[in-house]
């Protein structure tokens, strides 16, 4: 990032850097909301609802996780950012999208620095495709995309669904033409390819494993360098078996909150994450059967974490044509080609 922006980085993040052992002072005094800019059941929705509880354990106040989708996440995102300051309102999400909508014009003048942000997993997506239909392995499916009679469901263009085809489709050249159908949420897409509605699915795991393990969808390939292992389903190959070369970044996901509340609210959270979110076996068990990865950090180490998939999604965006804003006007330098 650019030095300017990394000294407005360490402003931001400054009021949550010296969480400790001493009770926070902040004591909530009506329930907190949780925008999940997503439909429910999909992957934000789900680990979100995990966390919630626990969050509520902490803090001892009510935690509202209010579903608000459309635009690929960014009318709820804009909602949080639009609400008080005053550590009230959060928003959860994929860290990458947050950092990245200014880049693609569906929110104006935000960045990751409107954010302290809270990690717990990190996710995967996976190719999978309709129970019935014949391509076995990737490979298959791959020559099938360059032929445009594949259909595949995502949550839309900023979605870690419709990232990961993008992905695919700058890997696999220009005859690619498979058709994205973009849904309000994962889960909507997921339930499309099992239905058959649509060919395929590059939804995240935990929005596809129940349907693997049933039998309605087939997992082809984890955008991954290594093998997805989840009990009850075979192990699906690295998409790196068949496209050596695409880069991969983790998916991070947290719960974000709007910078500007007063100093406590942070120290208070900080806490409650450490204590909490760090060693909950309800989370690391909701990441082992789902096929995520327990990931919990927050302030800088969260930040470090961030960044690389930030990085990765915003230069790609350019990369694509997608782009309306350069990342650097948010404070991203793109590495040279």
């Amino acid at each position: 990032m650019q030095v300017s922006r990394s000294i407005m980085l360490a402003a931001a993040v400054a009021a949550v850097s010296f969480a400790g052992a001493a009770q926070a002072d902040w004591q909530p005094d009506r329930p907190i909301n949780i925008i999940v800019p997503w439909s429910a059941g999909g992957s934000t929705d789900q680990v979100t609802r995990v966390v919630a509880p626990l969050l509520e354990e902490g803090l001892g106040t009510e935690i509202v996780v209010v579903n608000q989708p459309g635009a690929s996440g960014s009318i709820g995102t804009q909602a949080a950012l639009d609400a008080p300051r005053d550590g009230y309102t959060w928003t959860a999400n994929a860290i990458a999208n947050n950092a990245t909508y200014s880049v693609t014009g569906l929110i104006e003048d935000t960045s990751i620095e409107d954010y302290v942000i809270y990690l717990h997993v990190a996710n995967v997506p996976v190719v999978s495709v309709n129970a019935d239909v014949p391509y076995q392995d990737f490979g298959a499916l791959l020559e099938a995309m360059k032929t445009g009679n594949v259909t595949v469901g995502t949550a839309g263009v900023n979605s870690s669904g419709g990232m990961a085809l993008a992905a695919i489709k700058e890997e696999a050249g220009e005859d690619f033409s498979a058709r994205m159908v973009a849904y309000d949420g994962g889960a909507p897409a997921v339930i499309a390819a099992a239905s058959g509605e649509v060919v395929a699915t590059t939804q995240l795991a935990v929005e596809q494993t129940e349907m693997i393990r049933a039998g309605r969808l087939r997992g082809l390939a984890v955008l991954a360098n290594d093998p997805l292992v989840v009990e009850g389903i075979d192990p699906i190959p690295p998409i790196t078996e068949w496209l050596p070369d695409m880069p991969i970044a983790a998916d991070y996901f947290g719960v974000f909150i709007p910078v500007g509340a007063p100093d406590e609210v942070y120290e208070a959270v900080d806490k409650v994450w450490e204590e909490r979110i760090m060693t909950s076996p309800e989370l690391q068990a909701y990441a082992s059967d789902r096929g995520a990865v327990f990931a919990p950090s927050y302030g800088e180490e969260a930040m470090a974490h961030a960044m690389p998939v930030v990085i990765a999604e915003a230069c790609a965006r350019v990369t694509r044509g997608e782009a309306v804003v350069d990342p650097s006007e948010i404070g991203i330098t793109c590495p040279e080609e």
